[in-house]
C-alpha cells in the first residue's frame, strides 16, 4: 500500500489493529456459542468479553510472534494477558488457525468490496450526469482509430456506464462469493467443534457458513472476487484510454481539469497533461497484476497448505486499497472533464463530408447500383479527399455516374447530420431506462 495512492477508509479495514479486532470478535463469538451448547463455562464466554474495548497491542503481539512464530498463538497469549489464563484456556476451543484466519480474510474483502461498491455509484453517478447533459453533443465516431461515422459524447459516456454497471453487478456477485466464514477445525471435519458455532459465529459476522472448507476456505472464491476487480480495473483503463485520447493536441475534444496554479511540465510551462488518466492506466495494471497469483492460489495440497498466505497477505489490501482509490479518481476525472463540443465538430469535418460515405453507398444500391459498382463510386470520390483535399459531397455532385442514379436532392439529403443521431434516445433508454 503506497499512501500516495491511498484512502483512509480503505486502508483502515487491513491495519494490523482492525485485524485483531476481528479475530478477537471471532473468538469471542465462538466462546458464546461454545457455552450455548454446554462446551465451556458461561461465566468464562462472558469473561472473554471483558476485552471487548481493549486496544491489542500491535508491537507486544510481534514481539510474542518473534519467540512463537505463529501469529495466532501470539494474539492469543496477548489476549489472555487481558482476560487472565484461567479464562482464557477455552479460547480457541477445537479450532484451527485457518478458522480465524479464512474468516477474517472474508470479513475484509466484504467490508472493502463496500467500499469499492460506493466508489462505483460515484464513477456511475459522474458517467450518468455528463451522458445526459452531452446527449445531443455530436462527435465524430472512430474505428481503428479513423473516423468512421458520427455519434454523440453522449453515447460515449452512456456506453462507459453501462461497462461500469456490468462490473458493478459483478462485484455485487463477488461480494456474495466471498462473504463466507468458516469454524469446522482442524481438516474441517467439525470433530472438535460443533457446527452450530460456525453457524453463530457466521451470523454475527453477517456472512454465510462455508458448506465445505476442509481446513480453508475453498480459493477458487478469491480468484473470482479479485478477477473481477481486475475486470473493473480494465474498464477504468478503458474510459480513462478514451479521455487521454481526447486530450491529445491534435484532437483536444475534451481534457482533464486544469487548476489554478497546476504544472503540467518542469521544462515546458505550456503544458497540460492528462496526468490523472495516465495514473488510472498504471494503476489498473497494478490491479490487474493480482488476478494470476489469485487464480494459482486455488491450488493447494489436500485439506490445506500456506502457499496462498503470502499471497493473500499482499494482494488483499494492496488490491482493493488500489482500486479503491483508483474509482475515485477516475469519478473525480469524469466531473470535472472539460468538453470541447466545437472542436469535436471541426474535428468531425476535417475530411468535408467524408464520413457520410455510407449513407451514399447504402442509396446508390437502394437505387439499383450492385454494391460492388456503388462501392466503387462512392470510394474513389472519397480517395480524393484523402489526398487531394477535396470536398466529398462537391466531388459526388460532380461525378456522372453518380447523377444518374442519385438527383443532387438525394446526395444532399445524405448529408444530414440528424439522421445519425435520431436513436440516441432510444439507446439511452436502454441504458438508463426511462428516468
Amino acid at each position: 500500500m503506497i499512501p500516495r495512492y491511498s484512502r483512509p477508509e480503505m486502508t483502515a479495514i487491513w491495519e494490523p489493529a482492525t485485524k485483531f479486532k476481528i479475530w478477537y470478535e471471532i473468538e469471542a463469538h465462538a466462546c458464546d456459542a461454545q457455552a450455548a451448547i454446554g462446551v465451556i463455562p458461561k461465566e468464562s464466554a462472558a469473561a472473554v468479553w471483558k476485552a471487548k474495548d481493549v486496544e491489542f497491542d500491535v508491537a507486544r503481539i510481534d514481539e510474542i510472534e518473534a519467540v512463537t512464530k505463529h501469529d495466532v498463538i501470539a494474539f492469543l497469549t496477548h489476549l489472555a494477558e487481558h482476560i487472565g489464563s484461567t479464562e482464557a484456556r477455552f479460547v480457541h476451543q477445537g479450532m484451527t488457525s485457518s478458522d480465524v484466519l479464512d474468516t477474517t480474510f472474508n470479513v475484509q474483502l466484504v467490508r472493502a468490496a463496500d467500499l469499492l461498491l460506493s466508489g462505483m455509484d460515484r464513477v456511475l453517478t459522474a458517467l450518468k450526469t455528463r451522458a445526459v447533459e452531452h446527449k445531443d453533443t455530436v462527435r465524430i465516431g472512430r474505428s481503428h482509430g479513423i473516423h468512421a461515422e458520427p455519434t454523440t459524447m453522449g453515447l460515449t459516456f452512456a456506453r462507459f456506464y453501462a461497462e461500469m454497471d456490468r462490473g458493478r453487478t459483478r462485484l455485487v456477485a463477488a461480494r456474495e462469493e466471498i462473504a463466507t466464514g468458516a469454524i469446522s477445525g482442524a481438516v474441517g471435519t467439525f470433530a472438535n467443534i460443533d457446527p452450530s458455532v460456525e453457524e453463530h459465529v457466521c451470523e454475527q459476522l453477517g456472512l454465510s457458513p462455508e458448506p465445505i472448507s476442509t481446513q480453508v476456505i475453498p480459493r477458487d472464491r478469491h480468484a473470482m472476487f479479485f478477477a473481477t476487480l481486475g475486470v473493473i480495473a480494465s474498464s477504468i483503463e478503458n474510459i480513462a484510454t478514451e479521455v487521454r485520447h481526447m486530450q491529445r493536441t491534435e484532437v483536444l475534444e475534451a481534457e482533464e481539469f486544469f487548476s489554478k496554479g497546476q504544472k503540467g511540465s518542469s521544462a515546458m510551462p505550456h503544458k497540460r497533461n492528462p496526468v490523472l488518466t495516465e495514473n488510472l492506466t498504471g494503476l489498473a495494471r497494478l490491479v490487474r497484476m493480482s488476478v494470476v497469483p489469485a487464480m494459482e492460489n486455488v491450488t493447494l495440497w489436500h485439506e490445506r497448505d500456506i502457499s496462498h498466505s503470502s499471497v493473500e497477505r499482499a494482494i488483499g489490501p494492496d488490491t482493493t486499497v488500489t482500486l479503491d482509490f483508483a474509482l475515485h479518481r477516475l469519478a473525480g476525472v469524469i466531473e470535472k472533464l472539460v468538453i470541447y463540443p466545437d472542436n469535436m465538430l471541426a474535428n468531425m469535418n476535417k475530411f468535408r463530408g467524408l464520413v457520410m460515405s455510407q449513407r451514399v453507398l447504402l442509396a446508390l444500391t437502394q437505387a439499383g447500383v450492385s454494391r460492388e459498382d456503388a462501392y466503387k463510386l462512392v470510394q474513389r470520390n472519397a480517395m480524393k479527399v484523402w489526398e487531394q483535399g477535396k470536398d466529398f459531397k462537391t466531388e459526388l455532385l460532380g461525378d456522372d455516374e453518380v447523377l444518374a442514379a442519385l438527383s443532387a436532392e438525394e446526395i444532399e439529403e445524405k448529408f444530414d447530420l440528424g439522421y445519425h443521431t435520431k436513436h440516441v434516445e432510444t439507446i439511452f433508454k436502454r441504458v438508463f431506462g426511462d428516468n
